[in-house]
């Protein structure tokens, strides 16, 4: 080797020398080591704004996502929940409680908004979804109003609804029980006679949306895994206090109100769950986004999964009626008629339709 090029070697000892003989520039290995630190830290940084975001909107609480097992196979009175099937979902927010009469007004006032059931009905919106051969209504019966639950005085059968059902004109979100009823006084309540519509209206003025089923399950359940119900494994009323707003008594001509409702309870009345949300059990049933099949479960994805592409009812006479999933259960449920309060338990629901023990609650993303 040329004593040149050798002086040069030994200047730079870690420079690698090419053919010609002349050195490369020296390496330097710090400047890797610092962009694989900060590289580190900014992942670092993501994972934890992810699982523990920095900003809480108000009124809702962060559901940190997970795997759980969703559905149950215990079977039940107008369950569809089975099988049991591991899922996972993101994390998301979401709204300590159901969506109030007090947050629905202040939504109705800065938009004029008009609920569903405060439009009466056109024939052709009637007959749409009608099964073949539905004779039309007659047009006095095409009026504004929605569906109340109006018990009778007496037992009786179960196989009909309508025996505690009933169309009252007038009926809405502001009229609970019909036009001569007020929500003054029950400003707290949830929000109810809401279509499907009106939920999704007022989630987007709010920036938010509703929740899809899978999320709405897994933050029901608290944390908890493979417990009966949303706060664990005591009975609802164990102990002389109960736990949710839920129906006592023979269903559905007598309520004790043992849990100290009739009907609807004020948002927060009971204890939250392991999550710090309320009413995930009982109250009112809570619109979701996913389309409703009754067998979903047997195919649906394993990670975030967001419903059917449209719905499929067999049990209505025309089984393509638009359908959305509820869940929650409502103050109606009894263990004696149905338990889906629980955290599995799975509704349904026209679109179009609004009842008097149906609201819902958002979730945002983070």
């Amino acid at each position: 080797m040329p004593r040149t090029v050798q002086a040069s070697a030994k200047r730079h000892p870690t420079s690698p020398v090419t053919e010609a003989g002349t050195p490369t520039a020296p390496i330097r290995k710090w400047p890797r080591v610092w962009i694989g630190v900060m590289l580190g830290l900014g992942i670092g940084v993501a994972v934890m704004f992810i699982l523990f975001p920095s900003h809480t909107p108000a009124g809702m609480v962060w559901i940190p996502g997970g795997t759980f097992l969703m559905g149950t196979d215990e079977g039940g009175r107008f369950f569809a929940d089975a099988p049991t099937h591991a899922v996972t979902v993101s994390g998301f927010w979401m709204d300590t409680h159901e969506v109030t009469n007090r947050q629905f007004a202040e939504f109705v006032q800065a938009t004029q908004y008009v609920t569903v059931a405060e439009v009466a009905p056109t024939l052709a919106s009637i007959m749409k979804n009608a099964p073949p051969g539905t004779p039309p209504p007659p047009e006095e019966k095409l009026v504004a109003g929605s569906v109340v639950f109006t018990p009778p005085d007496h037992d009786v059968p179960w196989d009909d609804v309508g025996n505690w059902w009933s169309w009252v004109s007038g009926a809405c979100w502001h009229h609970p029980e019909g036009p001569d009823s007020t929500i003054i006084g029950r400003e707290d309540h949830p929000v109810v006679h809401i279509a499907y519509a009106d939920a999704a209206a007022y989630a987007q003025w709010a920036g938010k949306r509703l929740p899809t089923e899978a999320e709405w399950e897994f933050a029901a359940r608290g944390g908890l895994a493979g417990q009966p119900f949303v706060w664990g494994e005591k009975e609802p009323g164990a102990g002389g206090t109960f736990r949710c707003n839920i129906w006592q008594g023979r269903f559905p001509s007598q309520n004790t109100q043992r849990d100290g409702f009739a009907r609807t309870a004020p948002v927060g009345s009971f204890a939250p769950n392991g999550y710090g949300l309320y009413d995930m059990a009982g109250n009112v049933w809570e619109w979701c986004s996913d389309w409703y099949t009754p067998d979903y479960y047997e195919k649906s994805p394993k990670v975030n999964p967001q419903g059917p592409a449209s719905s499929f009812d067999p049990d209505e006479p025309n089984p393509l009626l638009p359908k959305r999933v509820h869940r929650g259960g409502s103050f109606l449920c009894s263990d004696r008629f149905c338990s889906r309060y629980k955290p599995a338990g799975r509704g349904k629901g026209d679109v179009d339709s609004g009842l008097s023990h149906l609201g819902f609650r958002c979730v945002q993303g983070p």
